[in-house]
């Protein structure tokens, strides 16, 4: 393999994910050295994905994990990547409870923040409940400790609920399949538009190769993606990353890119999101 630049002569990228199993399985191989970063010195910054979300709308780093949703307010400075997203085929985001209920109408719901897809996607099932923001990891509790009628669960909570003596009341990706047949868009990688297209192809495919090593190297990503599992067991863990980090990982495809221009179309058309007139992919 071909030496890369030393580090001085190198253009620092700052690359922000959220500390979970499926982004540190997704960049374990640039993250390890295993994918060599050619040009660039990538650093990487793991902060949760509200946070995340935040920070884009200030356009302060090169390359993000973001929600689709916070994607509608950032259009105009940041494009999505080909690869990198997280999609709900069939399940997704979680509402759970302390006891059964029938509805989430007109309930108190615990969410992981306002610009997450999993608000968005419960805004588009059930518009009428009142959100209070808990950091994603905290919502359990808060709905064990009677803080929230409902808690919305992304990450592991998606698998974890039971044990935890919750209630499942509906799964959105469940609801989104049942309704449009399309899998429920999550959160993608976007890179700022202002790097130019030739550091646009650059850095797409060693972000694309780094997800192909972990695919490739199953064991050894799901090892060091157990080090952000808080506590998952390795079963769980695989399971989780199976969930999230696939084939649609590795490029949206024609249903993929269908998916987030129906999610973000619908959500323009109840006024819920700025309207995004051309979704633009590296």
């Amino acid at each position: 393999m071909k030496a890369s630049p030393t580090t001085d002569a190198k253009r620092r990228i700052r690359l922000g994910h959220s500390p979970d199993p499926d982004d540190a399985f997704m960049f374990y191989g640039l993250s390890s050295g295993h994918v060599d970063s050619g040009a660039f010195d990538v650093v990487h910054e793991l902060v949760d994905i509200q946070t995340l979300n935040e920070r884009a709308t200030r356009g302060e780093m090169e390359i993000t994990a973001i929600s689709f949703h916070a994607y509608a307010h950032v259009a105009d400075r940041y494009a999505l990547l080909p690869h990198g997203a997280s999609f709900g085929d069939g399940y997704g985001p979680l509402l759970v409870s302390r006891a059964p209920l029938a509805s989430v109408k007109g309930r108190t719901v615990a969410i992981p923040g306002m610009l997450t897809s999993a608000w968005l996607a419960l805004r588009l099932f059930e518009p009428d409940v009142r959100p209070i923001v808990v950091p994603f990891d905290r919502i359990p509790k808060a709905v064990q400790d009677g803080d929230a009628d409902v808690g919305l669960l992304i990450h592991e909570g998606q698998l974890t609920y039971a044990a935890q003596g919750l209630h499942r009341i509906a799964d959105l990706g469940a609801w989104w399949k049942e309704t449009t047949g399309l899998p429920l868009p999550l959160g993608g990688n976007a890179i700022r538009k202002d790097l130019g297209p030739d550091a646009h192809r650059q850095l797409s495919r060693i972000l694309r190769e780094s997800i192909t090593y972990g695919l490739a190297h199953r064991d050894e990503a799901l090892e060091h993606a157990m080090r952000w599992g808080r506590g998952l067991e390795r079963g769980l863990t695989d399971r989780f990353v199976g969930m999230y980090v696939n084939d649609w990982t590795l490029d949206y495809g024609e249903v993929g890119r269908r998916a987030i221009e129906t999610f973000l179309g619908r959500a323009a058309d109840r006024g819920f999101i700025p309207r995004v007139s051309k979704i633009e992919f590296v």
